[in-house]
């Protein structure tokens, strides 16, 4: 359990959002729900109540992670291996489901995404903290939401036009300016934390009852997309109830190893690694190889290259990659103005790491930047690296 994860700007701004609203909610309490009759009480005691399972599912979120797979990892039956991708950062294959997490540097199991609001990616172990984290933010938010609300409503008065603060000598602190703002400061990040993490639930709600993550949802898609013999199966799915049963459970957070899954009846453990593995030979084939024309730092919004450019550079969190004038990049995705795809190595630094894994740089570059490697009469036209 590493405190560490809490030391980023994502947990640190949801805490503060979290303690913020509690702070709010009780100063509603305060202002206008007394906690002095049987309804005052149980509100009042709902709100610590909210906080403690946040606060609880947000940590278990956090520090559980998704669940890593170990470094150099082989699957027991060597003849599986032809089957499994191989992840060149933690020197071993990944299984069924895993997917590499270039924040976290790790292959993690049931991969759905890396979110920053928790520092960890969502996966086989921290799934069920996370959607519950969700759900409890969203049922906190609405009671906050509306007693904030009630609360600003009932200590205003309009008249002939104008708006008057109204004075309660029953309450324990008094209405003034000051504090009307912050409720309306509080009332909006509710109401927005609402919205926002309703959104977000609906999607892992989607997740769960297909048993589907984010990346395999992409994946299936573009397996139904392409040219094939037979309709592509998805091997997960064993129907909404089961599915819902393999992520809440009542013994613990998760089950299973995270390596070995149940399948559905016609279908393979490895029906989707086959599936990422023609997918990524079709991208390979697909490549463009280019020369950098130009020099690029390697900045987010290079302003230098134009306003174009700048303005149009990726809302993602994939890396850049500052290149020189003679690197070779193999392009396997295009925008207007951006280019992502592999960073090659050249001679020296082949010979530098001929005794190490080679690891493979992968980026957004700008396009400008870039022309077609068989155009540039400078530079050798050697054979492509994927053929």
């Amino acid at each position: 359990m590493s405190y560490r994860r809490l030391l980023h700007w994502g947990p640190i701004i949801t805490l503060f959002i979290i303690l913020s609203l509690f702070i709010i909610s009780i100063l509603t309490v305060l202002l206008w729900w007394y906690p002095r009759d049987f309804a005052g009480k149980i509100n009042f005691v709902l709100l610590f109540f909210w906080l403690f399972n946040v606060l609880r599912n947000f940590l278990n979120a956090v520090w559980l992670g998704p669940g890593y797979l170990p470094f150099q990892w082989r699957p027991n039956v060597d003849s599986d291996i032809q089957f499994l991708q191989f992840c060149d950062v933690c020197r071993g294959y990944k299984a069924p489901r895993v997917h590499h997490c270039k924040t976290c540097s790790r292959c993690s199991m049931k991969m759905d995404h890396h979110c920053p609001w928790i520092n960890n990616c969502v996966g086989h172990y921290n799934h069920k903290a996370f959607t519950l984290f969700l759900i409890f933010v969203i049922l906190s938010c609405l009671h906050v939401t509306t007693i904030i609300g009630f609360c600003i409503y009932s200590n205003l008065l309009w008249r002939h036009g104008r708006i008057f603060i109204t004075y309660d000598k029953n309450a324990f602190i008094q209405m003034n300016h000051a504090v009307m703002l912050i409720l309306f400061f509080g009332f909006g990040m509710s109401l927005s934390v609402f919205l926002s993490v309703a959104f977000l639930f609906y999607f892992q709600l989607l997740s769960i009852i297909h048993n589907q993550t984010g990346i395999e949802t992409w994946i299936v898609e573009k397996a139904e997309n392409r040219n094939r013999e037979d309709k592509f199966i998805y091997p997960y799915d064993l129907g909404w109830l089961k599915n819902i049963k393999q992520v809440f459970t009542w013994s613990s957070y998760y089950i299973g190893d995270g390596i070995d899954w149940p399948v559905r009846q016609g279908s393979n453990k490895h029906a989707l690694t086959i599936e990422q593995l023609l997918q990524k030979e079709m991208k390979k084939a697909n490549a463009v190889d280019y020369v950098a024309c130009s020099v690029y730092s390697g900045y987010r919004f290079p302003i230098t290259l134009g306003l174009k450019t700048c303005f149009d550079s990726p809302w993602i969190a994939d890396s850049r990659i500052p290149l020189n004038i003679g690197d070779e990049f193999l392009a396997t995705r295009w925008r207007k103005h951006w280019v992502f795809g592999e960073k090659l190595q050249n001679s020296a630094e082949s010979n530098l790491s001929s005794n190490k894994y080679a690891l493979e740089v992968k980026g957004w570059v700008p396009r400008c930047c870039l022309k077609d490697i068989y155009d540039n009469k400078n530079t050798s036209t050697r054979d492509k690296k994927y053929k």
